[in-house]
């Protein structure tokens, strides 16, 4: 089957890009919201030495503030606005989606429909809010205790800058969420998603001159970027195909009766992904593993002794602890995500609700056991598949010295993001083609000679 891309690719001509006037719309709206988004991650917190934060980051890249710093696009570490970017959004919509499967309410919610959907919606703003507000606060109350070699990082501290932090980060946090939902409805691709990517990519021309500049001065050898830049387009071609790739389980409907109409047997297909839990994994395996080197990085004597220091030794990057952590906490978070986002015994229910059945296997609890045995299956290779992109990257950030945003999180980030916003631009097309297929036959069908 060909890919997206590819399928974009060989549809794609500039007429018919030039007739869809409503998909260029989306696409200069797109485009302008990211445009609006990259200049407010240059507009500072009032009261703020944005020199003493970048010294602190620069200290601490490697821990949770990098890793921040790296989605929020540069913003956290210019200490702009737009400095928690929208990581509260993301927080929140993973604890919602996790509380739907532990909380009966709030299941009967998601099974509601659109109603339903809208009412988590807005449980997940309100969560974004307290979360923003809290995250902001410990911003402010962190900055106020930071000095660095060109003095303190606010230069008057008190309530009223707490106060005005607070604001200015929770409100950079809100317009956000509003920008991603905007770009999401008026747009192409998925909002939040952009956003994110769009901080991601923006770091990357930088960091592709920083690994230049090793090679330059000798750190790395001319061979090694080659192989380098070879592995990256390769790790890049099995993302997009496992991304892509998913079990296709049989599914048929017997004849039944609708209204006065008799349908016929209809086959069909349920679609399962072999990576179902996405990119959320690498996320909360580094965030876990990075807590301990981010929370040294805060102590005032780094040479400084103790449970948190010699735990932060053993977790550093490349160590033989890290790593395996790091391995056994991705595959871990995948079996449970994808435990969270799919329910066979709510698809087998459901099926068994509309008559549908899949070929050989009995509808009602054999149906589940057979989901979530193929499901498990999936979910093995898909977890051994986020491993291998996300330990790869590690080696050579701790061993070479490789940039941190070529991280197997970022990578994976980068491509879904395109994948999914090419698979909108050509669902886009399609419908303009259709639409002017059917105009043309209703022209046809005016203009026709009438018959007497």
């Amino acid at each position: 089957m060909a890919s997206a891309a590819e399928q974009l690719a060989s549809s794609l001509n500039l007429g018919v890009l030039a007739k869809a006037t409503e998909l260029k719309k989306r696409i200069w709206f797109t485009l302008g919201a990211l445009i609006v988004y990259r200049i407010g991650t240059y507009i500072p917190v009032p009261g703020v030495d944005a020199g003493v934060m970048g010294e602190l980051l620069a200290q601490h890249g490697g821990g949770i503030l990098g890793m921040f710093d790296m989605f929020s696009g540069g913003a956290l570490g210019r200490m702009t606005v737009f400095a928690l970017n929208i990581m509260p959004y993301i927080s929140a919509s993973i604890i919602i989606q996790l509380m739907t499967a532990a909380v009966p309410s709030l299941e009967a919610l998601k099974k509601e429909g659109e109603a339903g959907r809208k009412k988590l919606n807005q449980y997940t703003r309100y969560l974004t809010v307290v979360i923003a507000i809290f995250q902001a606060y410990g911003i402010s109350v962190g900055l106020e205790g930071i000095r660095g070699s060109f003095g303190p990082a606010v230069p008057d501290p008190g309530v009223f800058f707490r106060l005005s932090c607070v604001i200015t980060l929770v409100g950079g946090t809100m317009f956000l969420m509003w920008l991603g939902e905007q770009i999401t409805a008026r747009g192409v691709g998925n909002g939040i998603s952009l956003i994110i990517f769009a901080g991601i990519v923006a770091n990357l021309p930088s960091a592709l001159v920083a690994t230049f500049e090793l090679g330059r001065t000798g750190a790395l050898s001319t061979l090694f970027i080659l192989a380098f830049l070879m592995m990256g387009l390769l790790v890049i071609a099995l993302v997009v195909f496992v991304e892509r790739a998913q079990r296709r389980i049989p599914i048929q409907y017997p004849k039944r009766q609708v209204g006065n109409r008799m349908m016929g047997e209809q086959n069909t297909h349920l679609p399962l992904k072999l990576n179902t839990a996405g990119v959320i994994p690498p996320i909360f395996a580094s965030s876990l593993l990075l807590i301990p080197a981010t929370l040294q990085g805060f102590n005032p004597d780094p040479a400084a002794t103790g449970i948190v220091a010699e735990i932060a030794a053993l977790l550093a990057h490349g160590q033989p602890l890290y790593m395996l952590l790091y391995a056994a906490l991705i595959i871990f978070f995948a079996f449970f995500y994808t435990a969270v986002v799919f329910n066979p015994q709510e698809t087998a229910d459901n099926l068994k609700k509309y008559g549908g059945f899949v070929p050989g296997i009995r509808p009602g609890q054999h149906t589940a056991d057979y989901l979530d045995r193929v499901l498990t299956r999936l979910t093995a290779v898909g977890a051994l598949y986020l491993t291998l992109v996300c330990m790869l990257p590690e080696i050579l950030i701790s061993h070479y010295g490789v940039p941190f945003y070529f991280g197997g999180t970022s990578l994976l980030i980068i491509v879904s993001v395109t994948m999914d916003t090419v698979a909108q631009v050509q669902s886009h097309l399609f419908a303009h083609q259709y639409e002017g297929l059917i105009r043309k036959a209703r022209l046809g069908g005016r203009g026709a000679p009438r018959m007497r």
